[in-house]
């Protein structure tokens, strides 16, 4: 069995969503009490913020409890639902009406967003939504930058913040493979050893290399001896490392990406621990670039495993 729901590896952000779906504040906001990890708690604001049904009780808590966190928790909320109306389509794809909707959520959590970050400099979830902002607001290259570094000022080396300055930094955003490149580098060599931040420069190189008409070139580009040298140093940085904290939220995604990239260059006995760690488990959004992700991750498992 393949499993891609977020919350599967995990009984206790079952148990979260579940307290959402309940409108159990005090349980929620227990939950958030007990994270430490800045990528553990934004981890945790997805599964909230992506649970249907949850706006009317993120909404009356955001007006009702005290701190920042359902503030967050509602702005979070209301991004996603506004990306959701965007859909994942191309911009010629996309509506007017659809493009007003989205900007109007986006618009609506910035708002709220604008003063948690002023109330609290060194909150990271909510940095962290104000870059997804950035990106659909189309707020550009120097503003992401701006915001990235506010937060790296006070918490530096958050993944799912790099990796949203990665996509950014992409030319479908704005960028230049270049400038995505030397942005995931410099989060992989900056990073402390055993952390996620060696992750960014994997989605960059997949971005880069990504030819949608023929894989052939993709896997062509990621086997290119220079590439596969970053790669191989990303994993030796990261999941390799002794000091990788394989109990945190995102370790099941590092090894996907892992187990993603060996596997289609077509080195087995490397990307062989990955699928290892991950069971059946399968994580980020890099599997669905290569077709159905469900079907090329039991393909690629199958000839990296055997049945």
């Amino acid at each position: 069995m393949i499993d891609f729901d977020p919350v599967a590896p995990y009984p206790e952000l079952r148990q979260l969503r579940a307290e959402v779906d309940r409108r159990n504040w005090p349980a929620v906001a227990a939950f958030f009490a007990r994270l430490a990890d800045a990528d553990d708690h934004e981890y945790a604001v997805r599964i909230v913020s992506d649970t249907n049904g949850s706006d009317a009780f993120l909404r009356a808590a955001a007006e009702h409890e005290p701190g920042t966190l359902a503030r967050v928790l509602h702005a979070a909320r209301l991004i996603s639902v506004g990306w959701r109306m965007r859909s994942g389509a191309g911009a010629q794809h996309v509506s007017q009406e659809q493009f007003k909707n989205f900007h109007d959520y986006l618009r609506r959590a910035e708002r709220i967003l604008i003063g948690v970050t002023a109330e609290e400099p060194a909150n990271t979830s909510a940095w962290v939504q104000r870059l997804k902002i950035n990106r659909g607001l189309e707020l550009g290259q120097a503003e992401v930058r701006r915001r990235y570094d506010r937060l790296a000022r006070h918490v530096p080396h958050v993944f799912v913040a790099q990796a949203s300055v990665v996509q950014q930094y992409c030319p479908k955003w704005g960028g230049t493979d270049e400038k995505a490149h030397a942005f995931g580098l410099e989060c992989m060599r900056r990073g402390p050893d055993g952390s996620l931040a060696a992750l960014s420069l994997v989605e960059a190189h997949v971005e880069i290399g990504m030819d949608w008409d023929d894989e052939r070139n993709t896997v062509a580009y990621l086997r290119r001896p220079a590439v596969r040298a970053e790669i191989d140093e990303a994993a030796a940085r990261s999941v390799r490392h002794p000091a990788f904290r394989a109990r945190g939220y995102r370790a099941i995604t590092a090894h996907n990406y892992f187990a993603l990239v060996y596997g289609k260059i077509g080195d087995l006995a490397a990307a062989r621990p990955h699928f290892q760690a991950i069971g059946g488990f399968g994580a980020g959004f890099l599997w669905g670039y290569f077709g159905a992700e469900h079907e090329v991750f039991a393909s690629l498992r199958t000839q990296v495993l055997g049945r």
